[in-house]
């Protein structure tokens, strides 16, 4: 067994967004569209900000994704 986590896909398949090295960038476009996406399917246009970090809208998207049953 490897201790390199890239040749042991179970071992980083899920990183807590806190832990991110880029974590304190601003979000993504990807990241960007997808959450105003959400946001309006959930009718929850609050939870939608520009200045969010990659690390915010990750967890802002996982937590719209499950109230809307995505996941």
């Amino acid at each position: 067994m490897s201790d390199n986590p890239k040749t042991d896909p179970s071992s980083n398949t899920q990183k807590d967004p806190d832990d991110w090295v880029s974590g304190d960038e601003p979000m993504t476009g990807a990241q960007r569209s997808y959450l105003k996406t959400l946001s309006e399917q959930a009718h929850q246009p609050d939870v939608y900000s520009e200045d969010l970090t990659k690390a915010e809208a990750s967890k802002r998207i996982d937590e719209l994704k499950q109230s809307l049953g995505l996941e």
